[in-house]
């Protein structure tokens, strides 16, 4: 039997939807952040609309829904899924495991298309190191996204990991709804996307058989994300020399605000989601007397490799691989146009890092191992199959 009280990590109840909504409206945080978002959005319109949403359900798809839309359109060339025939039969809620490019869109982008071919929404783990400001944490709680706390101690943080399993199982067996979760904590800097086995083992804990059958139950579907560019490539390179620099940095709440700034509105190019193979059968066929730790590390190379097959490939990943390993083994894939093209988005990118001791060919190579990590651990893959 449950006993845990989940009112600090869960979304908003319909009944404190109300309240939520004019805390918003009231906010000039949340007011100037949209109006970067939505630069010709009109005020008054979206106040009179978001006051008549009484429930998470029609705040997300009257209002949500159509601001993810109109980033997608502002910063992506395509937003695209594929393998919906994968989904469970019969609408079954399940847990998605994907890749990790951006802190926002991610799950957003999956959301608005799951809906678009008629799945219901998911609830959406978040990490509380991203709630920088009141409105934010209003917004994601708004917008169905339940709290993974981080930054806390030891003790604590096993009693959070189990309250959080605990309420994802409930939210899988007993409302019904399906799960979005990150691989890894954090986003992979340089593209190379392992699942971190503490995310399946934190998975386990709410479940009240052996760890197997728990993630079972949840019903894992790895999703493979693919971005042509990503606008924070140039972020993501900074910080790494600022680490090798000094091992001590830490990034600070404005670098997180400023990732997500870029990532929302700069240039994505072509966007793919693609729905892999669920997993419990390859579960099924693992050793039942494995140790448990040995599972865990077997179930997140299950999920890695129906991400590392179903990535979408885009000619600057080819050319990231060739100029990276100096080789012309995906000459076919492109032409000198590509080339250049990628060549001039690689410089300008660059130039936009603007740090102490600027070590360009270092930071060159980190962006070119970002475009050609997913590429290099698709080619692995399909040699160890």
């Amino acid at each position: 039997m449950n006993t845990y009280n989940f009112d600090d990590i869960r979304p908003l109840n319909d009944d404190e939807v109300s309240g939520a909504i004019e805390a918003l409206v009231t906010d000039e945080g949340f007011r100037r952040a949209l109006s970067y978002v939505e630069p010709h959005l009109d005020w008054e319109a979206f106040v009179q609309k978001a006051r008549q949403c009484q429930t998470r359900e029609q705040f997300k798809t009257m209002l949500s829904y159509h601001v993810v839309m109109d980033v997608a359109k502002q910063s992506t060339f395509s937003l695209t899924i594929s393998g919906r025939s994968r989904l469970p039969e019969g609408g079954a809620p399940c847990t998605f495991i994907s890749n990790h490019r951006d802190i926002v869109l991610d799950a957003a982008f999956l959301n608005i298309l799951l809906y678009d071919i008629g799945c219901g929404l998911t609830q959406i783990a978040i990490g509380d190191n991203l709630l920088i400001q009141p409105w934010i944490n209003t917004v994601v709680r708004l917008n169905n996204s339940f709290i993974v706390k981080r930054g806390i101690g030891m003790r604590e943080m096993l009693e959070a990991s189990k309250k959080l399993s605990v309420y994802i199982h409930h939210t899988i067996k007993e409302t019904k709804e399906s799960i979005w979760i990150a691989q890894r904590e954090g986003r992979a800097k340089d593209s190379n996307d392992t699942t971190q086995s503490s995310v399946l083992k934190m998975l386990s804990m709410g479940g009240e058989n052996d760890a197997r059958t728990n993630l079972t139950t949840l019903n894992i579907v790895p999703v493979a994300i693919s971005y042509e560019f990503d606008p924070c490539d140039y972020l993501k390179a900074q910080e790494f020399q600022m680490k090798r620099d000094n091992p001590d940095f830490v990034k600070s709440q404005r670098d997180d605000l400023l990732n997500m700034e870029v990532g929302v509105l700069q240039n994505k190019g072509r966007v793919h989601f693609t729905i892999c193979r669920p997993i419990n059968p390859a579960i099924e066929k693992i050793d039942p007397e494995m140790d448990k730790n040995e599972l865990f590390s077997a179930i997140a190379s299950v999920i890695d490799r129906e991400i590392y097959a179903n990535y979408r490939f885009y000619p600057c990943n080819y050319v990231a691989y060739d100029m990276l390993y100096q080789t012309m083994r995906f000459r076919d894939t492109y032409d000198l146009r590509d080339k250049k093209l990628f060549e001039s988005y690689l410089q300008q990118q660059l130039n936009k890092i603007d740090i102490p001791d600027k070590d360009e060919a270092y930071l060159r190579a980190r962006m070119l191992e970002m475009y050609s990590n997913p590429l290099k651990n698709n080619l692995e893959n399909r040699d160890n199959i």
